[in-house]
């Protein structure tokens, strides 16, 4: 079975980082996908897609660091649902995208508002983005209740993922 989450789209949001009890990292934020098309009448319409991400570990801390509301990003993860109770005791459930890889495909110009026009390519397309995680991409040894994910170790720049 798979479950595979590839998406490129722009961020909603500065990533939010806190911190469990354990000291492990973990980072929200969303991103939002476009996708015209034509409806009856032959008109274009444009539909936005939101999507709640969350990063785990130095993929976390690094996505805190780095990633700033209207960049886009190229994001690989995994599909998940949690339930909770709210405030006042109902249950609550959501869906959300667990990141294991993300890369920025454009960064936002000092002054610029969003990630459109004015906004520089400074990595790879999403074509040429790698398609699973690989050794530079994730280490073993995960904390105890956290998902594992894409905890790249290394201190080199060059060898990050975004």
């Amino acid at each position: 079975m798979i479950n595979k989450v590839t998406l490129v789209g722009n961020l909603g949001r500065d990533p939010e980082l806190r911190r469990l009890e354990s000291g492990t990292a973990v980072a929200q934020f969303s991103i939002a996908t476009n996708e015209s098309y034509k409806d009856r009448e032959g008109n274009w319409r444009d539909q936005t897609e939101w999507h709640e991400i969350v990063v785990w570990r130095q993929l976390a801390e690094r996505a805190e660091q780095q990633l700033r509301k209207g960049m886009l990003i190229y994001l690989e993860g995994k599909l998940t649902t949690r339930s909770w109770q709210d405030k006042e005791g109902n249950p609550r459930k959501t869906t959300e995208v667990v990141g294991s890889y993300l890369r920025i495909l454009n960064r936002r110009e000092e002054g610029q508002g969003g990630g459109g026009s004015g906004a520089r390519p400074t990595q790879a397309s999403p074509a040429a983005a790698p398609s699973g995680a690989n050794a530079e991409d994730t280490v073993g040894g995960a904390d105890a209740g956290a998902p594992t994910g894409n905890t790249d170790n290394s201190t080199d720049e060059s060898d990050l993922p975004f």
